[in-house]
């Protein structure tokens, strides 16, 4: 014991840290206190540095959620970025979509910040062990560089659709026209968008190939009727049933619910040699414009058949006869 102590002693007062005194003075154990920073300092400092990590992910984790969360009315998250919603949207599709939307940017943000923590942790930790970091962050940058040439369809598609859904360009019961495919948006992620169409047939979309959408779901739709009449038909009488008949049925049910202003008719809209088309409109919620259109024809033609204003061939005639004047 006497011959150990002065070297211990001498350690610690020459390069030693902190530890090596402390732990003598603890155990008056020389081997111990010498080779403390390893067996008790570094140990110590790599627990501290993971438990900060994984407190600090739990923490913004945390609040993200709680940005996330609708309770009935906009999320948190989604208050800074634009949003293109109309108050034609329900207020059921209007919350569904704002909570997909909302969850799927708040699983972006979780990821991002897991990562991260994480590397940054990482770092800290090889930093205790000695590791010259320099060489290993040029490393990581070639091979990132390499990864991103050769995944960067993968990188494209997920930076299309963290666009798509910061701009707010389509959600969740949506009805878009996206080139190659068409139909209501069912999921919409940060690498695929999926739609059925009105076969009900399910497409996935790439978000990175998505070159244009058309979406008719975004504040309102616009119903439009085309009235072919005959040319023998008085056009001004036409017009005015038609426009009538809308007007009413835009009033009661089950058009009232779905039609924000009254039906306009246009007038003329093309003439052919056998037909002339009239044109009515009508502003209506998001996605009803083809129900809408059904039936504002069915009492439409009604109205015709009762006033007596003739379709472009006489009935049972679908085409002129062999040598009539077209």
């Amino acid at each position: 014991m006497t011959t150990t102590l002065p070297l211990a002693q001498s350690r610690c007062s020459d390069d030693s840290s902190w530890w090596c005194e402390t732990v003598f003075d603890w155990t008056s154990n020389a081997w111990l206190a010498n080779y403390s920073e390893m067996l008790i300092a570094t140990p110590l400092r790599i627990l501290l540095i993971v438990v900060v990590a994984f407190l600090a992910r739990y923490v913004l984790h945390r609040i993200i959620t709680r940005l996330s969360r609708t309770n009935g009315e906009a999320p948190k998250l989604l208050q800074p970025l634009r949003e293109r919603r109309g108050e034609a949207v329900s207020g059921e599709t209007l919350a569904e979509q704002r909570s997909q939307r909302a969850r799927t940017l708040g699983s972006v943000l979780k990821s991002v910040i897991s990562f991260v923590v994480f590397v940054f942790a990482g770092f800290y930790v090889l930093r205790q062990f000695g590791v010259d970091l320099a060489p290993l962050i040029a490393s990581a940058g070639i091979v990132g560089v390499a990864l991103g040439f050769g995944a960067q369809n993968l990188v494209r598609d997920f930076l299309s659709g963290m666009f798509m859904m910061i701009e707010d360009q389509y959600g969740v019961g949506d009805w878009v026209d996206l080139g190659e495919a068409g139909g209501t948006v069912e999921t919409v992620g940060l690498r695929v968008t999926t739609l059925r169409d009105i076969n009900g047939t399910v497409w996935y979309v790439r978000n990175g190939e998505i070159l244009r959408v058309g979406n008719s779901s975004q504040g309102y739709a616009v119903a439009v009727v085309d009235l072919p009449v005959a040319h023998s038909s008085d056009v001004a009488r036409a017009q005015e049933v038609a426009q009538s008949v809308a007007a009413s049925a835009a009033q009661r049910e089950p058009l009232s619910k779905d039609v924000l202003e009254p039906p306009e008719m246009l007038g003329i809209n093309q003439i052919t040699s056998d037909t002339i088309t009239l044109r009515l409109t009508a502003k209506v919620r998001p996605g009803q414009q083809w129900a809408v259109q059904r039936l504002l024809r069915a009492e439409i033609k009604r109205a015709y058949d009762e006033a007596d204003i003739k379709p472009p061939y006489p009935a049972g005639r679908l085409m002129p006869e062999p040598g009539e004047q077209q």
